[in-house]
């Protein structure tokens, strides 16, 4: 795909210049890719290239426009500013062309297509198979993707139509419903509290990389120095382990079926977090896209 490009105006948006050289979308959109990345190593991984490639194509790019645009240091790489203009009018681009791609994928008219959802893993298998499953038997033309992760996937770069989180985005053209809220409390085994003095409970949280994570900050809180001797970026693995006496563990209360093996520790002030619904507004009335958005609203 070309895209028009006048060399004498960098700072014009590049989508609404006359009289061009001609840029290959793709160098712009591994440009646009190591732009947001930083690295050659992360760029690579996002697009799915040898890193070889994306400076390849930088390097083709820069040729193109007659302008320096990436100063590299080291692994980590710095935008001169003309590199900073171009990256933000690339976004734009990305943005336009994903939205699209996006409409492309399903039916202006009926409910078929393809529709991706992302949302948190334990909160995608516990909540949201049923629905899913009632929603592809009413309507078969709706085929259903769903990721599980924990970090916000980019509706902007085509990885998620759908997005249920547990954060509000603060920023972008999206269309965002509050779910509802889920409250979070301290778990553990019943031969646990009944063997093991509350002053020497150990406990089982996640991974170093969810430390910032307000149920993480919370256990950190009530564990009040005590030690988080088992750690994983598993949910289930922690409930599990909580459930062979392995500590005290803090658990959505939606992941904890009566009959679970494991017991409440009542807190007077549970942790509690919003789900929100979010999708990007330039697609929100595609008739698949809506059928999966009140099926998602039903789960909660």
């Amino acid at each position: 795909m070309k895209i028009p490009y006048c060399r004498t105006m960098i700072g014009k948006k590049i989508t609404q210049i006359a009289n061009f050289t001609q840029i290959d979308w793709d160098d712009l959109r591994h440009f646009l890719a190591l732009a947001q990345a930083g690295t050659f190593l992360g760029a690579a991984r996002q697009i799915g290239v040898e890193h070889a490639t994306i400076s390849r194509r930088v390097a083709a790019l820069e040729k193109n426009l007659g302008r320096k645009l990436v100063d590299r240091r080291g692994r980590r790489i710095v935008l001169t500013a003309e590199g900073e203009e171009v990256a933000r009018h690339a976004a734009n681009i990305a943005q336009q062309t994903a939205v699209i791609e996006q409409l492309g994928r399903t039916s202006a008219t009926d409910t078929r297509g393809h529709v991706r959802i992302s949302a948190p893993p334990a909160l995608s298998s516990v909540l949201l198979a049923k629905p899913i499953a009632a929603l592809r038997r009413q309507h078969p033309g709706i085929e259903i993707t769903l990721t599980g992760e924990k970090r916000f996937a980019s509706l902007n770069r085509r990885e998620a139509d759908i997005a249920v989180r547990l954060s509000r985005p603060e920023d972008g053209d999206y269309a965002i419903t509050k779910l509802g809220e889920i409250a979070f409390h301290l778990y553990a085994s019943k031969a646990y509290l009944e063997s093991v003095p509350e002053a020497q409970w150990t406990f089982i949280g996640y991974d170093e990389g969810m430390n910032a994570s307000p149920q993480q900050l919370r256990l950190f809180e009530l564990a009040a120095g005590r030690p988080i001797a088992i750690r994983s970026s598993v949910l289930e693995f922690q409930a599990a382990a909580a459930r062979f006496g392995g500590g005290v563990v803090m658990l959505p209360d939606f992941a904890v079926p009566d009959g679970d093996g494991l017991e409440r520790i009542e807190d007077e002030n549970p942790l509690t977090r919003e789900v929100w619904l979010v999708v990007h507004a330039e697609i929100r009335d595609v008739p698949a896209v809506r059928v999966v958005m009140e099926a998602l609203k039903g789960a909660f």
